[in-house]
């Protein structure tokens, strides 16, 4: 049957014969001229073929603020450089939202992973790129324009080792006898501690910095605020605690208090002065890719595009499944609170916890 279809497409194109590749060529050259600067894959590269091989040729790619054992990016990093054959450059790991900015002139990343409140504040300094699975993303975690979007996201949660506490229902519970609580860093300087006292002071779905600032004092100067290895209770993402407890589920638990289910996301941006602009997008498709939003959420990360691909069928349903249970949609706080918290903390929280 083939040969004979084959003969009659012989008979009706002459030369260009069954098994030709001059349709594939000519589609080939057909296309527009490839736009490293373009704000998506149609406009700029037209296949993703096209946009890897021009991400060949710059022959790397700069990222910044990733470190290896942070929602598995050590092996989303492999991954990528092993699939598009580009070497990528680790700048400043354990860089801040802030230190990256600061630091884009110097160091020339080509992307940043950002908190939210830092991305919106610089927005101009980003090239727009809308990935492929644009529409899969919630509007609230995304600029519209394509400025900076969420990847993955998290709630705030206690992991607390039941062997030697009760499972806390609410935060105000780590104020019971024998809690010895942590925080994630110090919450004027690290992201998730601060969202630690932040969901501390959640309070009919708002954040009050008071109400987050008197427990941690409390427990300061009961003598039970102390540093994560000394501690049986630790206030962190959600993610960072169900990694401790991933290879020790007896020895330690999670729970995201049904009162206080504070969230957030970090989000991606492209540098506008990108030295590798082609890698910068081939960058965001990948992490915004079923592949990518799979590697996050193997780190315990809440993929941004997971409820789209559930419905779709190319989420890790495995792998969701063991996520930490969460009591409903996360609260996400807005700049302006962040911005009045962070502003009360760094006039109260130094006097009243030190």
């Amino acid at each position: 049957m083939t040969v004979r279809i084959c003969a009659a497409a012989a008979a009706i194109l002459a030369s260009a014969g069954c098994g030709a590749s001059s349709t594939e060529s000519t589609s080939a050259q057909n296309l527009p001229p490839v736009n490293v600067q373009a704000s998506s894959l149609k406009t700029g590269f037209a296949t993703m073929e096209r946009l890897a091989e021009a991400a060949k040729r710059e022959g790397g790619l700069n990222v910044i603020a990733l470190p290896r054992d942070w929602v598995n990016f050590g092996e989303v990093i492999d991954t990528f450089a092993d699939k598009y054959g580009l070497k990528v450059n680790e700048l400043e790991p354990g860089a801040s939202s802030r230190r990256q900015i600061d630091a884009a002139a110097q160091l020339k990343p080509d992307v940043f992973d950002l908190t939210m409140d830092v991305a919106v504040k610089e927005a101009g300094r980003f090239a727009p790129y809308r990935v492929q699975g644009w529409q899969d993303l919630p509007d609230h975690i995304k600029d519209q324009s394509g400025a900076w979007y969420a990847a993955y996201g998290g709630y705030m949660s206690i992991g607390y080792d039941p062997r030697e506490v009760k499972p806390p229902v609410s935060f105000a519970d780590l104020l019971n006898p024998g809690y010895r609580v942590a925080l994630d860093g110090d919450p004027l300087r690290s992201a998730s501690a601060f969202g630690g006292v932040m969901a501390a002071s959640m309070r009919s779905g708002a954040p009050q910095p008071e109400q987050g600032v008197e427990l941690f004092a409390k427990l300061k100067q009961a003598g039970r605020l102390t540093e994560p290895a000394k501690a049986n209770a630790i206030v962190a993402w959600d993610h960072l605690n169900a990694a401790r407890s991933a290879g020790h589920p007896d020895a330690w638990r999670v729970t995201i208090p049904r009162d206080a289910a504070l969230g957030g996301y970090h989000v991606q941006a492209i540098n506008k002065t990108a030295p590798h602009p082609a890698a910068a997008r081939l960058w965001q498709e990948f992490l915004l890719s079923d592949e990518g939003q799979n590697l996050l959420q193997k780190g315990w990360a809440r993929p941004a595009r997971g409820e789209a691909m559930l419905m779709k069928g190319t989420l890790d349903a495995e792998q969701a499944a063991k996520l930490p249970k969460a009591p409903g949609p996360p609260v996400l706080m807005t700049i302006p609170q962040a911005d009045a918290a962070k502003a009360y903390l760094k006039e109260e929280w130094t006097k009243s916890v030190g």
